[in-house]
């Protein structure tokens, strides 16, 4: 059988993609494997879907001073042998990597011993780890045009993120039932980010009485951020977070606000659903998503509202102009080139694997 090493850590962003393909090398064969840091929050995610997880060192590579930049650089020289150690005995015949500090070593260490190395960048810009990464790459995935011009030639590919396969099962009707909804009014499907943002919160419940003479809202509004005053309000329903049922959500929404995450407006191209993007500010991030938001805007699929614009004003004009406008928003995202992420990758590790095999 065909060898495949995932690997990628850190954040869930990191992650999920990674799970994502999953069954697809499963159905083409492949025994998967996976390497992260040893106490990463990805060894729970990987271990709970039966995959075999293998830890190693792992340390933060930072723009920035922090005391730990004496001790990291240790921890990745560490990871890079217990990662070559591992790939040996592994003998995969591709590495895909997500991204994340912990993939530096596994990429290095796989192009020492001739494995072919397939990276998938998620934001526009490349982040640091697979700045470092990518001349060890054989190929680099990305989900922007604008990102195939950053990347050396004749190493990128539009790809797409790997979008789970369980967000296209949701039904429309549970999503309205699931929250006491009816098919009189449209669903504003609000996702502020698993912390929450306090500007989207504010800006929806601020104008909660305008808001709900059009729409039904569903508010996924973060952790410790349920509002008790308005439980019980009817066509108003709010959750820290949710997990299964969020592909019933997702299936009745008729317009989303959202965080500009690479994979989350990943998620809302393949389902097509119009939406609002209020990207993280500078202040708060590097920018990528900001980048993210614009190039989806440009590209006909968003409305973006930076954060630093967001009022109940501003906010209740742009879910009114999407909404209006749905149609538009939708037949830009069936021109998208991003038809299907998972084939086109594991199209690309199985040449890759199939290449190895010849030499």
């Amino acid at each position: 059988m065909k060898r495949i090493v995932l690997t990628g850590g850190g954040t869930a962003g990191h992650v999920t993609p990674n799970m994502a393909l999953v069954p697809k090398l499963i159905d083409e064969g492949y025994n998967i494997y996976y390497i992260g840091s040893y106490e990463g929050m990805e060894k729970k995610l990987i271990e709970d879907i039966g995959v075999t997880y293998y830890g190693i060192s792992s340390g933060k590579l930072r723009r920035y001073f922090d005391i730990k930049n004496f001790s990291d650089p240790f921890r990745v020289i560490k990871g890079f042998f217990e990662a070559k150690k591992i790939l040996k005995k592994l003998r995969p015949d591709v590495v895909f990597s997500k991204g994340g500090f912990v993939t530096v070593p596994v990429v290095i260490a796989a192009k020492q011993l001739h494995i072919p190395v397939i990276i998938h960048e998620s934001d526009m810009t490349p982040g640091l780890a697979n700045k470092l990464s990518i001349p060890s790459a054989s190929k680099v995935c990305c989900n922007f045009p604008e990102t195939v011009k950053l990347l050396p030639e004749g190493k990128a590919v539009l790809t797409g993120s790997p979008i789970r396969e369980e967000l296209f099962t949701g039904k429309r009707e549970e999503g309205l039932r699931l929250c006491g909804f009816n098919e009189d009014k449209p669903v504003l499907l609000v996702i502020g980010g698993s912390l929450g943002s306090v500007a989207i919160n504010n800006a929806i419940r601020n104008n909660i009485d305008a808001l709900l003479e059009k729409y039904q809202i569903i508010h996924l509004c973060g952790r410790n951020n349920l509002d008790e005053s308005l439980e019980g309000r009817e066509g108003y329903k709010q959750f820290e977070y949710v997990k299964a049922e969020l592909k019933h959500y997702f299936a009745c929404a008729n317009v989303v606000v959202s965080r500009a995450g690479a994979n989350a407006i990943c998620e809302l191209l393949a389902l097509r659903t119009p939406n609002i993007l209020i990207p993280l500010g500078l202040e708060a991030s590097r920018g990528d998503q900001i980048l993210n938001a614009e190039s989806f805007e440009k590209q006909g699929y968003s409305y973006v509202l930076q954060e630093k614009d967001v009022t109940s004003e501003t906010l209740l004009n742009a879910v009114n102009s999407v909404y209006e406008d749905r149609d538009k928003y939708v037949e830009a995202m069936n021109t998208s080139e991003l038809a299907n992420p998972i084939e086109t990758i594991v199209n690309l590790a199985n040449q890759l694997a199939s290449q190895k095999r010849k030499r």
